[in-house]
Parts: structure tokens; sequence; C-alpha cells
């Protein structure tokens, strides 16, 4: 019955989270974006003492259930399992916990956190780990299929569906994205749940603190017969069937020895004889690695609190795709404050990406901002009345913000390049840029004031530009176009 029911709040949880990074119509974050926010290491970059007060009590009283229910990496690890145990069953053996990596990973990431060093955080912060498989693999699929559908639809004369633009965001994270999931399945599909219990550090914390919990599977030795089928029916390879042991810091509290076991030897119940047991060395030691993370996890959280297909024109032109022009600044979302607070709280999950409507952030392919979302104006702009991105971000790297707010906050500003433009290039009259200007900060001058039939040109006044992009993006010079968004470090606000 455990076992059941873990399965189907497990799946119930995998299921709404993928959908986050699938969604299509952006309704689904106004229900279960909370979802996003409970995961543990954007929890922890957040501050959200609440939600790491509330994980931290369910894995004392539980044990680690979060591994099992609420990680959508490790729901997703066990369906790669479930498939290799289909293939083959009572596959597993115990094995000794991997101990010095756990603690090198451990201290890698929270040094990784403190410094903002993105690249070692977002690859291995299990949360965002899944969320590149999602974005970058799952959600073109998606779109691919609601496209399918669109067009069946529309030759029903049905508009049940709409098309949407699919494509790859980003082919650096591509990749990453289908060699992680490769690696996770194989690793899967043979050992289970090698990955949480030798590389994750958010299962090592949460598994020293799981080694205290107060309810766990306990081996009743007066029942037990020695068959060995809860050793080899355990994907976390943690049951000592011969020393009747169980190594807490690894059970994810699947269940999976509950119900394998015909002789009821296996019960979750209360007990701390297992601690009790070890030698007072060997507890001390665990006591000592437990008390080191979560103090080292939770100075960190104090630190931190201070501190492409051609496009014809209607079959006559070709009409030239636009490249990326060379930036000094990056441009991050309105609620990101800084290129320096985004930088050291993002966990690059890709939530923000997947959620823009205007396909204007994309990840990062600098080494220093790995995976973490960027603003480009090539598909889109970034419209003023949108806030999605600070509405989903679950690590506190985007903070929430209103329409009010986004229109008074400088990300960047406009630069005219004048040999881009086509009223300096072609002679002909242009004032795109002005005319889409939400905020105004486009003025059309005449090149030559002394002469009344002088063609204008654009000024900027920065003062007053927001640095949405609608210029660059709707301008008509290609492949570079006249006008091109510099970003601030710092915002500014208006």
């Amino acid at each position: 019955m455990l076992k059941k029911l873990r399965i189907a709040v497990a799946s119930l949880t995998f299921t709404l989270i993928t959908l986050l990074f699938l969604d299509v119509s952006g309704m689904l974050h106004l229900w279960f974006g909370w979802l996003a926010k409970i995961q543990f290491l954007p929890a922890v970059l957040a501050l959200n003492v609440g939600v790491i007060a509330a994980l931290l009590l369910l894995t004392f009283i539980f044990g680690r259930l979060y591994c099992s229910i609420i990680c959508p990496l490790g729901i997703m690890q066990d369906i790669f399992a479930w498939g290799g145990r289909k293939q083959k069953k009572n596959r597993y053996s115990y094995s000794k916990a991997h101990t010095v990596i756990r603690i090198c990973m451990l201290a890698g990431m929270i040094i990784a956190v403190f410094l903002g060093i993105a690249a070692f955080t977002t690859l291995f912060a299990p949360y965002s780990a899944y969320g590149r498989i999602a974005s970058a693999i799952l959600a073109p699929i998606y779109g691919l299929g609601n496209n399918l559908l669109a067009w069946i639809s529309a030759k029903a004369n049905s508009y049940a569906f709409y098309p949407v633009d699919v494509q790859i965001k980003g082919w650096l994270t591509f990749v990453v994205a289908a060699a992680t999931l490769i690696i996770l399945a194989v690793l899967a599909w043979r050992n289970g749940r090698t990955y949480c219990n030798t590389i994750c550090p958010v299962g090592t914390v949460l598994g020293y603190i799981s080694k205290f919990s107060i309810l766990k599977p306990v081996i009743d030795t007066n029942k037990c017969n020695g068959c060995q089928k809860c050793a080899r029916n355990c994907k976390a390879s943690c049951i000592d069937s011969n020393a009747h042991k169980i190594d807490y810091t690894r059970c994810v509290m699947c269940f999976d020895c509950i119900d394998n076991c015909k002789q009821n030897a296996i019960s979750y119940t209360a007990c701390k004889s297992e601690v009790k047991n070890q030698s007072s060395s060997e507890t001390g030691t665990n006591g000592r690695r437990a008390f080191l993370a979560v103090s080292a996890l939770f100075a960190v959280t104090a630190a931190k609190a201070q501190n492409s297909a051609v496009k014809m024109d209607g079959g006559l032109a070709t009409i030239l795709d636009k490249k990326v022009p060379k930036r000094q600044s990056r441009i991050v979302p309105a609620g990101a404050k800084s290129l320096v607070n985004l930088s050291k709280n993002c966990t690059a999950c890709q939530l923000c990406v997947s959620t823009c409507p205007n396909n204007v952030l994309r990840p990062s392919q600098q080494l220093d901002t790995f995976m973490q979302p960027e603003a480009s104006f090539e598909k889109g702009y970034c419209r003023p009345e949108c806030v999605k991105c600070s509405e989903v971000c679950p690590a506190g790297a985007i903070e929430k913000i209103s329409i009010a707010e986004k229109s008074s906050i400088q990300v960047g500003h406009a630069v005219w390049i004048q040999q881009n433009c086509i009223v300096e290039r072609d002679g002909v009259q242009c004032d795109n840029c002005s005319r889409h200007c939400p905020v105004g900060a486009i003025l059309m001058v005449r090149k030559d004031p002394s002469n009344r039939r002088s063609l204008m040109i654009p000024t900027v006044d920065e003062s007053r530009c927001i640095g949405c992009g609608a210029c660059e993006n709707l301008c008509p010079s290609r492949p570079f176009s006249a006008m091109y968004i510099e970003g601030h470090q710092v915002h500014k606000y208006i």
C-alpha cells in the first residue's frame, strides 16, 4: 500500500512539473507553479526559509521521501529503473557508500553557490538538470505534437488547437541535456539510484538527516529468512541483508523492499535501534557529517541573505534571418536586478526560458553564466505587459514584479548603428523603431535640419528607454538591425 501511494503521488508530481515546462498557454503556472518553488536548491537560493524548514522536517520525520515524490529527476530515474527491472528482476545488490565522493560533491556545490560559480551549480543541481531535459528535449517534441493536432483540427474546420513556434533555443544546452539524459538513463537502467546516492548534493544533505529520521524501514531479524530479495530489489543498493542493516543515508523510501518481502520482515515504523547499535565512533562521525552538511547549507543561505528555414516575403523576396549583435553586457530579465544577482542565484533550470511567450529568453553559452537566461531579440521582444519569467522563477534569481514596475525598470538602452540603417544605406524613409517604441524613447529628426525634405533619422532618449528590444526586433534592416540593445550590469529605475 505504501508503494502504491508513493507511486501515485510521484506520478502526479512528475506530470505536473513536466507540464510546467511544456505548457504553451501559461495557465498551468497559476495553479501549480508552487511545485517549482518547493524544490530544495531553488528554495535555498531564494532564501525561502519556510520551504527549507518544511523539507528538512519532512525528511526528519519520514526519511528521504523528497527524493521519491517531489524531485522530478529522482522520479525520472525510477521510471528508467522500472524499465530495467522489467528486463531483469532481482538485479541489484548491496554496495558500500562512496562517502568521499558524496562529501566532495556537496562541498563543491556549497562553494559554487557561495562564490556564484554557475557552471558547477547548473550541471549538478537535480531540479535544474531535469528542467533542461524537459525544456530542451521534451518541449520541442511536445510542440511538434501540438502543431500536428492543430493541422488536423484545421482540416476539420476546428480551432481547438493553435500552432506554436518550435525551436531549439540553445544547441549547447540541448547537447548537455541530451548527455545528462543518456547518462542518467543508463545508470538508472543498470544500477537504479546511483546518481542520487553518489553525485547529487541534495541527496547527500537529506541523506544525513534521514539517518536520524523518526520513521524508517526496519528489518525484523526474527522473521527474515535470509532470501536477500529485499537487497536484490533495492535500487538504492543500501540494504545489507547479511547484516540485517539498511544504510538510511541512501534509502530513498521507495518501499520496494517492503513490497517484495514475502515474510513481512520489513516494516516502515518508528525505530532508533539502528543508531544505538552502531559503534560510538561511527555514530560520532556520521553525526558530525550531518551537522557540518546542514550547517554549511544554512551558512551559505545566511551569507546570500547578506550579500532555421529560409523565409519568403510573399514568395517574391528572401528575408534574411537576423543575427545576434555583439553586446558589451548581456541583457537579463527585469526582476533580476543585476547580472551579479542573477549569476549567483540562478540554477539554470530553464523554466523562465520555457515560459517566455515572446521567445526572448534563451540559455547563455558563456562559461561564467553557462545556461543561465539572457535576452536576445531575433524572434521577438520583451513586451512591457509580460512578467511571466518573474512569476515562475523558483530560486529568486528573477524576483516577482508587477507590470507597472517592469515599465519603470531599465535593463538596457537602445543604440543606433548609422551604417546599418536603411535610411542611410538605401536612402528610403523608415520610422519603424520610433512607431513601435512602447515608451516613446525614440524620436525622428531630420538628417539635415536645414532641409525640409531631408529624410528622418532616429535619436534615442536613454533616460526613457527600458531596453525592451522592440526597436531591435522590428527593425527591417538585415542581417543586423540598425538598433540594438546594450545591457546594463545593474538595472536602473525611472
